[in-house]
């Protein structure tokens, strides 16, 4: 079953990106190096933590 999920930057914490994953497959967080706006750089962005 693939699900949605937020990318949010490590450093700003701004949500930039939306992406899917399986998780029967990958049952990890994901986290990659990606563009952020807000600071002008490549950053580390993660799956934001459902709360």
């Amino acid at each position: 079953m693939r699900t949605k999920f937020t990318y949010r930057c490590s450093v700003c914490k701004e949500e930039n990106y939306i992406g899917k994953r399986n998780k029967t497959k990958n049952p990890d967080k994901m986290e990659t190096n990606k563009y952020c706006p807000k600071c002008d750089a490549k950053t580390l962005h993660k799956e934001k933590s459902k709360k």
